[in-house]
């Protein structure tokens, strides 16, 4: 076999393992934290790394069963007297429809503006990121135009 032959096998395998690896939960962790104002370090947009999540204090990956992350906003302009709070939490479940989506929702009796992601640590960003396994399924197909 020529390493020709071999690329898109290994590539193939490696989206496969990865695949596995997202279905079964291994990799789905949240971003859990609270902040309040703008100094806080669970503000939006949040610039941590996953790296800096383990060292920042208050800030902390957890393991998350449903693979369900989500963010929830609270702010002034929403009937919020004290001021922008951002939380950041694993789900016990996604919505019923399965969709990762932002909106404006009634949660604990405030109006709050709330996004539900599903992935390894999504809650930590601004948008919803790929899952890994599609991103090596579409490295695969370019590798084997490229290769």
């Amino acid at each position: 076999m020529n390493s020709a032959s071999i690329t898109p096998v290994f590539t193939a395998v490696l989206c496969l393992l990865f695949s596995v690896q997202t279905a079964n939960g291994l990799l789905k962790r949240c971003v859990e934290c609270r902040s309040r104002g703008e100094l806080g370090s669970c503000k939006d947009p949040f610039t941590m790394n996953s790296t800096q999540i383990q060292e920042e204090k208050g800030v902390e990956a957890v393991p998350c069963a449903s693979g369900w992350c989500g963010k929830i906003i609270e702010s002034q302009n929403l009937n919020n007297e004290y001021g922008t709070a951002t939380q950041r939490m694993c789900l016990q479940r996604g919505p019923d429809d399965g969709e990762e989506r932002c909106a404006y929702t009634k949660w604990m009796n405030k109006k709050v503006y709330m996004c539900f992601c599903m992935g390894d640590l999504c809650n930590g960003s601004s948008f919803v990121t790929p899952s890994t396994g599609l991103i090596f399924v579409i490295l695969s197909i370019l590798m084997q135009w490229f290769v």
